[in-house]
Parts: structure tokens; sequence; C-alpha cells
């Protein structure tokens, strides 16, 4: 049996982040890695996180919950055995077993010396799909992404779409039409900046399935337009210009 299309995002420092709907093959850390494991969870899909110490040793330590629900239906990994500490060496070395288990690496924010573009050459050492989202070039935490489409002939993401591009998907009659913007158009008016709302609230509100309202939501939260807390409850992000 074929598995599904993985994606890797990635990146090393805490702002904006990217990503689609799929299986991932995603490192521990907060920020994006975070982020993909809990879209991935919250739309019914199956997420690997690689560690660089020892499985027994949940790191960071305030993803042990995170870690723990990742092993019920994916899988939590390392080469390391049980009870190594993670150290920085480890970590550049993990990266290429993340770059090797991908279809497809994507670095949302990096540095210019940052740890991704050690991923980000393996990837396309291994002849992975590889892309970047571009930012500021007054920002430093773009800086690397700027690399990875100068340096390494990266795809520009400026979207889920791209990333399904990168795969070798081709866009459906449906988000050619703008279907996707209503949808997410619809999910956004139903969320509060401040109120909290379950699924079934943010679905009724916006009159989709169930199911529909789960896969959208993490969408959202990947793109950085939906947040959920740790109450569980979702609600909406202003998009930083």
């Amino acid at each position: 049996m074929r598995r599904p299309p993985t994606v890797r995002p990635y990146r090393r420092s805490r702002g904006r982040p990217g990503g689609v709907r799929r299986g991932r093959r995603v490192g521990g850390a907060y920020g994006i890695d975070g982020a993909a494991h809990r879209a991935a969870l919250s739309t019914g899909g199956r997420t690997v996180a690689f560690l660089a110490g020892g499985v027994d040793r949940a790191y960071p330590r305030g993803h042990e919950a995170l870690l723990a629900r990742i092993a019920e239906t994916g899988a939590v990994v390392s080469e390391t055995p049980c009870g190594a500490a993670p150290t920085k060496w480890r970590f550049l070395s993990r990266n290429r077993l993340i770059a090797a288990l991908a279809d497809a690496v994507v670095v949302v924010e990096a540095g210019h010396r940052s740890g991704s573009l050690n991923t980000a050459a393996h990837a396309g050492q291994l002849g992975r799909a590889l892309g970047a989202v571009p930012g500021p070039v007054t920002s430093a935490a773009s800086a690397g992404c700027h690399r990875v489409l100068r340096e390494f002939d990266g795809v520009c993401v400026t979207s889920a779409a791209d990333v399904r591009e990168m795969l070798g998907e081709r866009a459906s009659p449906r988000a050619a039409g703008g279907g996707r913007t209503d949808d997410t158009s619809r999910l956004l008016d139903a969320l509060s900046p401040r109120v909290g709302r379950e699924v079934a609230d943010v679905a009724r509100r916006a009159g989709f399935a169930y199911a529909d309202a789960q896969a959208l939501l993490g969408l959202a939260e990947l793109e950085g337009r939906a947040a959920r807390g740790e109450d569980g409850l979702w609600r909406s992000v202003a998009r930083r210009m």
C-alpha cells in the first residue's frame, strides 16, 4: 500500500506558521513543529515526531502531553537509545532522517545560519521537493528562507496550494474557482479573537459538517489565522502585515 505524501514544515524561530493538511514527519519543538502536529491530529491525520534524544525523554518538556497524543495514532521515534539526552549534534544528525522520510520540506522561518538549512541541504541531496516561505527582506527570521530560495533552488511557497503542487497534485476545479477562500471566510466569521468556541459550535455557525470544520480549522491554524487554546477552544488570530 502506498503511503500518503508527507510534508515537513520547518522553522527555527517564533513567528508565522505554514503548511498543509498532510501526513507529517516533524521534530517536537515549540512553534511550527507543535502547530503542524496539532493540525494533523485535529483533522484526523497521522504525524510522526523525531526526537534528538531518547523517546523516553520528552523534549521539550512542555510537549510531553502532545507527544503522548502523537504516539497514540502516529509515532514518536529516535535513533538514539532510551535515556539519551538531546544535544546539538544529535539535532543535526536527526535532520537527515526527517528529510529522508518526507516527500517535501518547507522552511517557514529561519535565521541566516539556522539549523533548518541543514535539513534543507539534506532534502536537496536526496532529491526531495524543497520550498521556503518568503518574508520581509528586513526580517532576520526570513534570511534563511531567502537562502533556500537563492542557494538551494527552493520553491517559493505562499499558500497550501503551493505545497500540494510540490507534491505533484493539481489544483481541483473547486479550489481554482475560489471555493477555499469562501470556506475560509465563513470559518473565520464563525470565530472570535476573544471568545473560544468548540468545533461543533464553529461548524454550526459556519454551516459546515463537523469533519469539514475540523479540517478547515487545522489549515487555518497552520496559516496562522486560528489557534486552539489550552482549554481546547478555537479563536481567530489577526494576521500580521
